[in-house]
């Protein structure tokens, strides 16, 4: 009989266990959890959760779930389309842990590969919507059309008027940008565009190009339209038809948004996708979310690097653009492979073939005497059936296809790439029609046909055999750092096991080939799945109500803020709109607080880092009657259990406030205690943190929201939702009724193999784990903040401003120096300037947590050296990490040798060394030199 999962997730053995219980001084981990964990909040029940199943038990019930789900041929459209996902690319990228355990690139010259895959996805994205930058992508069509609304009304203050959105959008993305304008007051008109721009003063427009009906209209008129009254022109594209018609840029666009959806992203019923943002030239430094540059290396070379935007929310707070965090890497990087492996032509043939198979259908259905509505069209029609509609699409739905009831009289079709032949003609039949065409009239305007040429560089030119395309992932793959090769052992972002149990159901056709409209009936495994980990997630927060759809955290904080101002709205306080900030929080807290309209304050901490409890009284008593809630991190953002949490949610109480426990850090208390019990109102959960998730080399998240009863009225709703009750209300924060859905078999799967016990036992291995950390470390580093009891959380922070005070050492000197010992960074800087955050995790184990602490502890003799004047700062190998391959060869001057430069203590002659594909990257050359696109192959040149 195979070991328990338990015992396969959590890395230290028994032994190993006893002998960090033994470095701390306790008898037992129960023993060590009394002491860290403060009595006023622990919980003092078991979780009710099921017995854990084995991996076996648990693989089987989550086929038997994928099985209950009627994939069928998805023709609904509305942003959604079959695609087919090459395998090579399913295989080596989203069945690839090198891939899928990376984590977001801040430290850039362990994370080339992906940052070159990147760069692939922005010049797809800027080449095809025909704008000078994009972003590397954002959380889906809808978010990302969100986003360009605020970005066009914060670039063009002098607009005034509503934003005009067209009536033919998706109606998804019309609600979540409805959702997210009326926090920051953007009044939002939707309008019908075939006429014209509404008459009066507008600040911008957001057009729909082909429309959600399918029409495809000029859009130039109403571009110049917008531009001759002041405002600016959102574009919400299909990529896959601009591959035929022309780039919305060529035509005048500011902003062009979208989903890459259809680029062999499965539908994984509604996400994770990659939505993407292109703007013209001048708006670039508006550009929310995350940006990959180029810049050079210390050696003179081309490197790639996050530019701009790096974490602005953090650095910004309040004042921040976004709120946005996370993205969707894996995702883009799967739709940027997709145009590698296809290239121009490939794509063309793609789009032609789909364009075809509508062609012949329209002509097919007009032959039989009925009305295709929209005489211009990419792959959607619209077909009246006076009173029929039900019934023609309950006819397809029985051979085997989804096409959408637009009324009772209408029926809409929407091509995909998995359509053929046969498909053609079933979808014919239930329309009663039995003749299909052998061809059709054009529906793209020959006037709209594109000629603008797109993905003319190499990469794009290059790979189109399975052979080329292996080698490229694999070479990209071998530049990065990810869980597959060691710890990445980041504070603040819970770098944990994805077990290949948890990984491998997202794959299953029932849970990656669902349209997120299917009728109820059809998803039947999805709403299981959903309601039980939504109903586990409540039991483990102590929360009584929880809604999975906000696809990253960053949107939990947004729909849990949206659920406190509606819910005093509701209760006749609607004045309440101040928030109460810790000055220790996340950043992306104010930045949240602020998109739902409220004004932050900021609540002082002390010198231990705990908040600052007489100036949280004075703050309540000063905003009593205008406080909506405070914001707070739990264990708190520098790591620690603070023991006045529960003061603290009473004191905001008093004062008529809500209490919102940031979730982050729920990898520290879960099974131990419970947000929703010890004061909390609402919180948001990192799925991608504490609940098995990956990275993705920086996204998909899930950030699900938890609230209690009195809340639960005023959780998302979307206006396509199978639940008819949850279809009105506070508005849809993200494009699909579940946001991300097709990942969540993973947490289903981590929570299903744990169990109760499990999960707990989970819990008091990180902190173990950490406070082993923080002693074998503490002896070199500061370790700078600890609970009453002496002890951190799950994570510590190692105080550098000392060494780097007296010797010039910096925080990126030992980042960087890791990096030649084989480790990826600890969170640099945050939340303390000048110091690092160390989070171990429970999965690994005695002997890398050992490696990681030796490593550090050599690093801190290489320090000792340069305080004695041994080495000069600038010329020690700190200073000069990461060490390539390269300082292998040619001269060398420096003052230190070869080997200690990149075969550091202890590595001498390991052969499975990683090597750094770049050296240092120069940070400023990037920012001040801005180029976001695959560059010229010459540039490689030496």
């Amino acid at each position: 009989m195979s070991a328990p999962f338990v015992n396969r997730h959590i890395g230290p053995d028994n032994d190993q266990v006893a002998t960090m219980l033994d470095r701390l001084g306790y008898a037992s981990i129960d023993a060590l959890m009394d002491a860290a964990v403060p009595k006023s909040i622990r919980s003092g029940e078991a979780l009710d959760l099921p017995a854990a199943a084995d991996e076996e038990a648990a693989a089987a019930e989550l086929r038997a779930l994928a099985a209950a789900n009627v994939p069928g041929e998805p023709m609904i459209g509305l942003g959604y389309h079959a695609t087919v996902t090459p395998a090579v690319i399913r295989r080596n990228v989203l069945e690839d842990p090198s891939w899928y355990t990376a984590y977001t690139p801040y430290q850039p010259e362990i994370s080339q590969g992906r940052l070159e895959a990147l760069i692939n996805f922005q010049t797809m994205v800027s080449d095809l919507t025909g704008l000078t930058t994009a972003g590397s992508s954002l959380l889906d069509e809808g978010t990302a059309a969100a986003e360009a609304v605020a970005l066009a009304f914060r670039a063009n203050r002098k607009a005034s008027g509503p934003f005009v959105v067209d009536a033919d959008a998706l109606p998804q993305t019309i609600d979540v940008v409805r959702t997210r304008a009326e926090g920051i007051g953007i009044e939002i008109l939707v309008a019908d565009l075939t006429e014209g721009l509404p008459e009066g003063e507008v600040s911008g427009v957001l057009i729909q190009y082909p429309g959600a009906s399918g029409r495809i209209a000029d859009i130039k008129p109403v571009i110049d339209a917008v531009h001759e009254r002041g405002g600016l022109a959102v574009v919400a594209a299909d990529l896959l038809a601009l591959t035929l018609l022309e780039a919305p840029g060529t035509l005048g666009a500011d902003v062009v948004v979208g989903s890459a959806q259809r680029f062999g992203v499965p539908l994984f019923y509604g996400g994770p996708h990659a939505g993407f943002i292109s703007v013209r030239e001048g708006l670039e430094r508006q550009l929310p979310g995350r940006l990959v540059g180029v810049s050079v290396d210390a050696e003179g070379r081309p490197a790639y690097r996050l530019a701009l935007q790096t974490r602005e929310q953090h650095i910004r707070r309040d004042k921040a653009t976004s709120n946005i965090c996370t993205a969707q890497v894996l995702l883009a990087v799967t739709a940027g492979m997709y145009a590698v492996y296809h290239g121009p032509q490939g794509l063309k043939e793609i789009a032609a073939d789909i364009h075809g198979l509508a062609r012949r259908a329209a002509a097919s259905l007009e032959a039989a005497g009925l009305e295709v509505v929209n005489d211009t069209f990419f792959d959607t029609l619209n077909v009246r059936v006076p009173g029929r509609s039900g019934a023609v699409v309950a006819a397809a739905r029985e051979a085997g296809i989804h096409l959408r009831a637009v009324d009772g009289d209408t029926v809409g079709i929407s091509f995909g790439e998995s359509a053929g032949e046969a498909t053609l003609a079933a979808v014919l039949g239930a329309f009663g029609v039995t003749e299909v065409s052998a061809e059709g009239d054009a529906g793209l305007p020959e006037d709209l046909e594109r000629t603008t040429e797109f993905l003319t560089h190499p990469v794009f030119n290059t790979h189109h055999n399975e052979t080329s395309m292996l080698r490229y992932l694999a070479r990209l793959s071998n530049r990065d750092y990810a869980l597959d090769r060691g710890m990445i052992p980041l504070g603040s972002c819970t770098m944990k096991l994805n077990a290949t149990t948890e990984m491998e159901p997202i794959s299953l056709a029932g849970f990656a080939n669902l349209h997120p409209f299917v009728p109820a009936a059809d998803a039947d495994g999805y709403r299981q799945l959903i309601e039980q980990l939504e109903g586990w997630l409540a039991e483990v927060t102590g929360y009584d109500r929880v809604s999975i759809q906000p696809n990253a955290g960053a949107q939990g904080e947004f729909a849990g803020m949206l659920a406190i101002r509606n819910y005093h709205r509701a209760n006749g306080q609607g004045q309440r709109d101040v928030c109460l900030i810790p000055s220790s929080a996340h950043g992306t807290n104010p930045a949240s607080a602020v998109m739902v309209g409220m004004k932050v304050v900021v609540v002082k901490a002390t010198d231990d880092g705990t908040v600052d409890l007489e100036d949280l009284r004075a703050k309540c008593e000063q905003y009593s009657e205008t406080l909506a809630a405070i914001m707070v991190t739990y264990p708190s953002t520098h790591g620690v259990y603070e023991e006045t949490i529960t003061e603290l949610c009473d004191i905001v109480h008093e004062h008529g406030g809500q209490v919102y426990v940031d979730g982050a850090n729920f990898n520290a208390l879960l099974g131990y205690a419970q947000p929703g019990k010890f004061g909390g109102d609402v919180s948001h959960l990192n799925l991608h943190k504490t609940f098995c998730i990956p990275h993705g080399g920086g996204g998909p998240g899930v950030g699900p929201v938890a609230v209690r009863a009195h809340l639960a009225p005023y959780l998302p709703t979307h206006p396509l939702h199978p639940d008819a009750d949850r279809r009105e209300g506070t508005g849809a924060i993200s494009a699909a009724p579940f946001g991300s859905a097709g990942i969540l078999p993973i947490s289903w799967a981590y929570i299903r193999m744990m169990g109760a016990e499990g999960l707990t036992r989970a819990t008091a291995v990180a902190v173990l784990s950490a406070n082993y950390v923080a002693a074998r470390l503490g002896e070199h580093f500061p370790v700078l903040y600890r609970g009453e009891s002496g002890l951190v959380a799950h994570e510590c922070i190692l105080d550098l401003r000392g060494i780097t005070a007296a010797t010039g050492v910096s925080v990126d000197d030992v980042a960087k120096r890791l990096i030649d010992y084989g480790f990826h960074a600890p969170t640099m800087s945050f939340p303390v300037a000048g110091t690092l955050m160390v989070e171990p995790t429970e999965s690994e184990d005695l002997t890398e947590l050992d490696r990681f602490c030796d490593a550090m502890i050599a690093i801190k003799g290489e320090i000792d050296r340069v305080a004695a004047g041994e080495w000069d700062v600038d010329a020690s190998p700190l200073h000069h990490a990461p060490h390539t391959a390269r300082a292998l060869v040619g001269e060398w001057d420096r003052a230190y040798s070869r080997e200690v430069g990149v075969f550091p203590a202890g590595l001498a002659g390991a052969a499975d060394k990683y090597w750094p594909p770049v050296a240092r990257i120069d940070q400023a050359y990037g920012d001040r030199n801005l180029v976001c696109a695959c560059p010229p192959m010459d540039a490689y040149a030496e």
